[in-house]
């Protein structure tokens, strides 16, 4: 991976975004082990249904390959609070991913609404407090952060307020995030694009 080397503990911001089963997770994963530090893993899932359950437990599974130097810390909501937490200059965090946790804002106060075909959304409050702290946390970022989000504004326009509030707000938040970044690639079947910053 290229480095900074007139400085090499500069923070080192890199959003890794894509498609369903473009291979995002695997390049994001690809990046912390290469940079030869400890990983902290922040997943953002939460075992909602037995198709997520497995999904969750692919995944260990997975991570559990790379070595005793990965650890992996559970995280639906509080993700600035983590970011403060965990980054230091001698490890790398890695957040899997920032669409799912969005969804995770969107019900936080665990209320189920009936939304409208058409018409205002308004989430919960924990929504903007969370997205604007998160946010604050990732701009004084004291190591390297490697994050993995969705693209899911590329297909149709989606049916019914809430799904397109989603799209809406999914595409706002890869815009903010890329802003802070260093380093945005961009990956399609597998094969990374650099968007912003140097290639790895």
């Amino acid at each position: 991976m290229t480095q900074n080397i007139a400085n090499p503990d500069r923070p080192q911001r890199t959003l890794v975004f894509g498609g369903a089963r473009s291979g995002k997770s695997a390049h994001a994963e690809a990046l912390a082990q290469a940079a030869g530090k400890p990983v902290i893993y922040i997943a953002t899932a939460a075992a909602g249904d037995a198709e997520m359950a497995a999904r969750i437990r692919l995944h260990r599974e997975q991570r559990a390959q790379h070595g005793a130097h990965w650890s992996t810390l559970e995280e639906k909501m509080n993700l600035g609070a983590a970011l403060r937490e965990h980054t230091r200059a001698d490890k790398v965090v890695l957040i899997d991913c920032l669409t799912v946790w969005l969804s995770n804002l969107l019900f936080a106060d665990g209320i189920e609404r009936e939304y409208p075909e058409i018409g205002r959304v308004d989430p919960p409050a924990a929504f903007a407090e969370q997205r604007a702290d998160f946010l604050d946390a990732l701009a004084q970022a004291r190591g390297e952060v490697i994050m993995v989000s969705n693209e899911v504004g590329m297909g149709i326009v989606p049916q019914g307020a809430i799904s397109r509030w989603f799209v809406d707000e999914a595409g706002r938040l890869n815009q903010a995030v890329a802003a802070r970044s260093e380093r945005v690639q961009w990956v399609a079947a597998g094969l990374p694009l650099t968007l912003k910053g140097a290639p790895c």
